[in-house]
């Protein structure tokens, strides 16, 4: 069996490491799988635009997802956390399925998308985690 091997993202993945003892992605193999990464910057601040939050927290994963030797591209699965009201839903779908489209080319990853009451951090509208498998 492969020895798990925990990264932590540069920037806020060392301060989660260090403050909240939790690594941002494990690699087992050739499976990536990382924690749920938010919109926030590496002080911990979220834009106050809906879509600048999302389109962050897809570059957070972006980040985290290189840091194990992972790219969008070798992404499989992908579970979005929202914090919405029935009047939101259009909007966390339309700027979701926007980045989908850039970032993954011709893949189709699985997708599950769960509205939630609350996030880690009370700013928090989105988180995202997604599972990766590399060549």
């Amino acid at each position: 069996m492969t020895e798990p091997q925990f990264f932590a993202t540069p920037g806020y993945g060392e301060i989660m490491r260090r403050d909240r003892h939790y690594s941002q992605a494990v690699r087992i193999g050739d499976r990536v799988e990382i924690s749920g990464q938010g919109g926030w910057n590496d002080s911990f601040e979220f834009p106050a635009e809906l879509a600048a939050e999302i389109v962050r927290a897809f570059d957070n994963v972006e980040r985290t997802l290189a840091e194990a030797g992972a790219a969008w591209t070798d992404v499989v699965s992908v579970d979005s956390l929202h914090v919405l009201g029935p009047e939101d839903f259009e909007e966390h779908n339309r700027i979701m399925i926007e980045q989908f489209r850039k970032r993954l080319g011709d893949r189709h990853p699985i997708w599950t998308e769960i509205g939630v009451a609350a996030l880690g951090d009370p700013a928090m509208r989105v988180e995202i985690r997604v599972v990766a498998v590399t060549g």
